[in-house]
């Protein structure tokens, strides 16, 4: 098994008929899915060549499974693409990926024309009617290895451009395979899927149910601005897995919804992107008393995540939810400002990670995988790539391990990583802003800046250029910016105006 073209198969091939995914369009089998990739697959072997990345523009839904899949039947890797970014967003993601396809729907199709003017457009309703070439897909398989990328995701970066982690087929199905037999997921399970298709949390969602033969339930975005259709969906849909971003968990209790109603089918919730605020947890765990949780932990470029806690309903947590221990096959551990492993309780480290899970590195970008993806400093015997996370993590006396905040500027919010800099770029290169610093206080982005645009039209621009969840919720002009004595900008100052500290 080198692919995971091979979950699909396999699952296809046990459970035909079995419903595989359900949007808000319809649903499909495994055995339609498979075919329909396989079509996609065929059409895009006269387009791309092996080993190219195709962009995928369009809503999270069958069709976009159905490019993904296609993509890597034609030999290629996918890159989904929201089309809620901003133009000048999705241009700089455009520059740095380089695709020899976008694929859209017959909802973007005329957008994707409009904005990407360089690179030839599709739309998945065309190629899903080709005829499927099984020889060509045959020989095209024979040539791909597990190393090849599977799919390129793009954070937020601290040049200003946004990053794309590159994560390969050997990655993903090394960190799936652990993480359903895990948590015990299994065939007659529902899952939920609440995260973007371009955010890596849904590649839990859509690899655990092709693994297992699961059904992949997508619920629609807009639901998650109106919680009590969101419970009646998920009560409706019977799903029993939620695997979550902990903002969307948290938004539930925030409106009260499980007193409205309660999702009694659901017997896992897994969670991760921020520190679940301890009230939450323990509200859903009151409405779920039968359930699992579970703390995930891990960056994009480690594959999903590399360490997790199962949630002890005896313990009390007053100091936090551990983020755990290690998947297996993953070795994290805590490297000191000397690159020395820190072993001992309560002694603060940069958390590290070793092992099959690691991505591929940053595309078309060298040297910040150079800076992130290092040669191993407690292995001098031979090349061995750790990932350093910029976290900071300590254990506990029982050897648990906490996350600890960041080593530099960049920050969890609403489940997306965001570098400040790339904020302060943004802001920067509006006409007439002299000076500007953001700064986060665990629940809202904060920007301070001095010149001439008041603060709603900075907000204005801002939109334009940014994802909605890198646009700060408060802009605040003043006449200039403190400085420390070095004469760097005091954000430590900055923060205690928004009530916080640094």
């Amino acid at each position: 098994m080198k692919t995971i073209l091979n979950y699909l198969e396999t699952t296809a091939e046990k459970f035909p008929d079995k419903t595989a995914v359900i949007d808000e369009n319809g649903s499909c089998t495994y055995k339609e899915l498979l075919e329909n990739s396989r079509r996609v697959g065929s059409a895009l072997t006269e387009i791309i060549s092996p080993r190219t990345p195709v962009a995928v523009f369009m809503e999270k839904g069958i069709p976009a499974l159905q490019a993904f899949l296609g993509t890597v039947l034609a030999g290629g890797f996918y890159s989904m693409q929201n089309p809620e970014f901003p133009e000048n967003r999705l241009m700089q993601i455009q520059k740095v990926l380089a695709p020899a396809a976008i694929l859209a729907d017959m909802n973007t199709y005329e957008r994707a024309k409009a904005v990407f003017t360089q690179t030839p457009v599709y739309r998945i309703e065309d190629l899903v009617r080709a005829e499927i070439r099984y020889p060509r897909l045959a020989a095209i398989r024979w040539e791909m290895t597990d190393t090849d990328p599977l799919y390129v995701n793009f954070t937020s970066g601290s040049t200003g451009i946004p990053k794309g982690v590159a994560v390969s087929h050997r990655s993903v199905r090394d960190f799936m395979d652990c993480f359903t037999g895990l948590f015990g997921i299994g065939p007659e399970d529902v899952i939920g899927n609440q995260a973007p298709f371009d955010f890596d949390v849904s590649v839990k969602d859509i690899y655990s149910a092709m693994k297992t033969g699961a059904t992949l339930v997508i619920i629609p975005k807009r639901l998650f601005s109106n919680p009590a259709a969101l419970l009646d969906f998920i009560c409706d849909h019977q799903v029993t897995t939620m695997i979550w971003a902990v903002s969307a968990l948290g938004l539930i209790c925030t409106f009260h919804g499980l007193e409205y109603r309660t999702p009694c089918t659901v017997n896992k919730v897994l969670f991760s992107g921020e520190v679940m605020p301890i009230r939450h947890l323990k509200t859903w765990m009151e409405h779920l008393p039968d359930a699992m949780f579970v703390n995930l932990y891990g960056p994009t470029e480690i594959t999903c995540n590399c360490t997790y806690h199962i949630i002890d309903r005896t313990h009390s947590y007053e100091k936090g939810i551990p983020i755990g221990k290690a998947f297996p096959n993953e070795r994290v551990f805590l490297l000191n400002d000397e690159n020395r492993e820190v072993r001992e309780a309560d002694k603060i480290g940069e958390i590290c990670v070793r092992g099959t899970a690691l991505a591929l590195g940053y595309y078309n970008a060298p040297s910040q995988t150079a800076r992130h993806f290092v040669q191993n400093p407690l292995n001098c015997h031979w090349p061995e790539h750790i990932y350093r996370t910029g976290d900071l993590g300590s254990y506990n006396v029982s050897g648990e391990l906490y996350f600890r905040g960041r080593k530099d500027f960049q920050i969890k919010y609403m489940g997306h990583r965001i570098e400040l800099e790339e904020i302060e770029k943004a802001i920067h290169s509006v006409s007439g802003v002299e000076q500007c610093c953001c700064v986060f206080d665990g629940k809202k982005l904060y920007a301070f800046y001095s010149g001439k645009p008041d603060e709603r039209l900075l907000h204005r621009i801002l939109q334009q250029k940014l994802p909605v969840f890198m646009v700060p919720g408060k802009f605040i002009r003043l006449e200039r910016l403190p400085l420390t004595p070095n004469g760097k900008t005091d954000r430590k100052a900055l923060m205690a105006q928004t009530g916080g500290s640094l």
